[in-house]
């Protein structure tokens, strides 16, 4: 049995093309950065563990992964193209089934994070609905191979619960 972790992004600044012409480059705020940080060391508290940490490149997910690396002491963030918006959903099924063997972590995007869950739980990215708030994170069980419908929930927690633990 192996976990797959589901973490979306910390709060990023608001959408403003004057800004960010390139909403890629959206960065985290500073309150972000902050609860996020909280957030990471909650994970670290309750004793989560990664192999391998994938996140999009866009500037806000890979903040988001680099806090994870600083205070949660998870591996590098290595660039995933299928987390970018709006990568079809069956490229990152299958990036996940290839990382597979490893305890992974997924750091990315709104409504990807939560149809990618739902495909592997229920079979199908629309047959479930979940909300995954901006820092909150899902663990999915599942046993080889990796089959959509074939994981489990472990647990889900939002990003307050993360941070009362990290505090």
């Amino acid at each position: 049995m192996r976990d797959l972790y589901l973490v979306r992004h910390a709060v990023a600044e608001r959408r403003d093309p004057e800004r960010w012409p390139d909403d890629s480059l959206r960065p985290l705020t500073l309150d972000g950065i902050e609860r996020f940080r909280a957030v990471a060391r909650g994970l670290r508290q309750i004793g989560v563990e990664v192999d391998a940490v994938l996140a999009s490149p866009y500037a806000r997910a890979w903040s988001t992964a680099e806090i994870l690396r600083e205070e949660a002491a998870w591996p590098s963030p290595e660039k995933c193209p299928a987390l970018e918006p709006p990568s079809p959903l069956s490229t990152l099924a299958d990036t996940v089934r290839a990382g597979a063997d490893a305890e992974l972590a997924l750091v990315g995007h709104q409504p990807q994070l939560s149809e990618l869950a739902a495909l592997l739980l229920a079979g199908s990215e629309r047959s479930i609905r979940l909300e995954l708030k901006k820092g909150g994170v899902l663990c999915l069980r599942f046993a080889d191979p990796l089959e959509p419908g074939a994981v489990a929930l472990r647990w889900s927690a939002s990003p307050k619960i993360l941070r009362s633990l990290g505090h």
